[in-house]
């Protein structure tokens, strides 16, 4: 708040204490036309759920030997002021995750590797809700992309550690499940009955906090970012965290899932987009039944129609698919679409905009014999096409895994690799030195240093190349702290770390 605003303010104040009183009634009329949250908040609350994911992080000694004078209590407090994040805990450290007497099936830390070969690393968090009582959660594919576990916690504190049953990246919806039963479970509503204006509320860990409410209002439905659907638009507050938490209507059902935000910072700047419940039910239906979703394809690249192009072509208005391109023995090919044409309908379905093709097609069963109606040369025609089945970007179920690329191994005595900064990006950065990290081990996990930040500094030597990094940090010594200057996003901050010995 600024000065104007404290003393405009406080005026204010003054002069609201100078003013007669007023019935109670009075004051309190206007009020009475607000919407009351908390009933709502009890109902759904404690079928919204808080999701950490952890990676496996190389390191010979997770965390062991701290610098001199600073204890996990100083480092938890540096990392959270400096980065905004927690330390990454240790089997051995008193604020590691919950035991296995939370009753839950498995709990965060890491449990798995006693033996500290291969240690858990907090990578992300972000929310779901219990989709039914015997344990599937639904959150965002982006909260749980690539982690190697996923920790679920309850309102009630307990904590379960989660099987991926499925992931859809076109949509950003994914399912979990849990061991536990008698579950509190969301009402899932019609995200079609949806209306701009109406109230709605986020619940969700924004930033890890969480059990947090917002509220705010539906500003549009049917936005179109250039995703694979549509979503609809709130003035919610929602966060990094929010991810994967409930979008939910007055009645206490859920009409969709928190996803995206238009930001500049990177934090919330008014804008907030949700998944479509319709949308992404009908993903998790699938997912839980097979761990993969099957799409429709007719094998054509596609682009949206102008009002200049409608005009030339003597379409009454702009809508429609533009055909840039057919895939040669593609379903579209055989039934004859040609470059040029403009799809107008599919299954007597209008096509609006060309974001509304992929969605029609991909809704359709591989095999189905369908009819598109295409514009072409100032003549509608009606084509017999075959759906084909689209091949997944990649597997989306938790078996179908590849076996992870093993981490690349540091091997200088910080626990870093680095590389060199492209010009552009450090223009991009408004920097004029430093180096990007890619991979850490040893010393550099054990002070929380992450692949992507940027050290700009060891000591008082300003970093400008990797050589110069690999030539100055190889006759560092073993016996003596050295501050790194590091960044991470906007922040800048140095960062202690004792190096290991050089024949290690």
């Amino acid at each position: 708040m600024t000065t104007f605003s404290v003393r405009k303010f406080l005026a204010a104040a003054v002069v609201a204490a100078c003013l007669p009183l007023v019935p109670h009634t009075a004051s309190a009329a206007p009020a009475a036309n607000l919407p009351d949250f908390t009933d709502l908040v009890d109902k759904v609350g404690p079928a919204v759920v808080n999701i950490r994911t952890t990676t496996r992080v190389s390191s010979s000694g997770a965390r062991g030997g701290l610098p001199p004078g600073m204890d996990d209590g100083d480092m938890s407090e540096f990392f959270r002021r400096f980065f905004g994040i927690p330390l990454p805990q240790s089997p051995q450290s008193p604020g590691s995750p919950r035991g296995g007497d939370n009753g839950g099936s498995g709990s965060g830390g890491n449990q798995d590797s006693p033996d500290n070969s291969d240690p858990e690393q907090n990578s992300g968090v972000g929310s779901g809700f219990i989709l039914s009582a015997d344990g599937y959660v639904m959150t965002n594919a982006h909260v749980v992309d690539d982690a190697d576990t996923i920790y679920v916690t309850l309102t009630d504190k307990r904590e379960f550690k989660a099987k991926l049953i499925g992931v859809d990246d076109r949509t950003d919806v994914a399912v979990v499940k849990i061991s536990a039963a008698n579950l509190p479970t969301i009402t899932i509503g019609d995200s079609n009955k949806v209306r701009v204006g109406e109230w709605v509320v986020a619940i969700g860990s924004p930033f890890g906090l969480e059990n947090t409410v917002t509220a705010g209002i539906v500003s549009a439905k049917g936005r179109d970012t250039g995703d694979y659907l549509p979503f609809i638009q709130t003035d919610v507050a929602v966060n990094p965290g929010n991810s994967g938490g409930p979008l939910i209507n007055m009645q206490g059902e859920v009409i969709g899932i928190n996803s995206q935000i238009y930001s500049r910072t990177g934090g919330f700047m008014g804008i907030s987009f949700a998944i479509p419940i319709d949308e992404a039910m009908r993903v998790a239906d699938q997912l839980k039944a097979s761990g993969k979703v099957v799409r429709g394809r007719i094998a054509v690249a596609i682009g949206e129609v102008t009002k200049d192009v409608a005009d030339s072509l003597g379409l009454p208005k702009a809508q429609g698919a533009l055909v840039s391109s057919v895939e040669p023995g593609g379903p579209a090919d055989k039934a004859g679409v040609q470059p040029g044409d403009i799809i107008l309908k599919f299954n007597g379905h209008s096509v609006d905009t060309a974001t509304d093709l992929p969605r029609m097609v991909g809704d359709t069963k591989p095999g189905t014999k369908s009819t598109i109606t295409i514009w072409r040369k100032g003549q509608t025609r009606d084509l017999p096409v075959t759906i084909t089945e689209m091949q997944p970007d990649k597997a989306t179920k938790a078996d179908d895994k590849k076996p992870p690329v093993p981490k690349q191994r540091a091997t200088n005595v910080l626990g870093l690799a680095v590389s060199d900064i492209p010009a552009d990006q450090m223009k991009a950065l408004k920097l004029h030195n430093g180096v990007q990290i890619d991979a850490v081990d040893g010393p550099a996990v054990r002070v929380g240093l992450q692949k992507g930040d940027i050290v700009l500094r060891v000591g008082d030597t300003d970093i400008t190349s990797a050589k110069q990094f690999d030539e100055l940090t190889a006759h560092l010594d073993s016996q003596k702290m050295v501050a790194l200057l590091v960044r991470r996003g906007e922040n800048t901050q140095f960062v202690p770390i004792r190096p290991r010995s050089a024949q290690k």
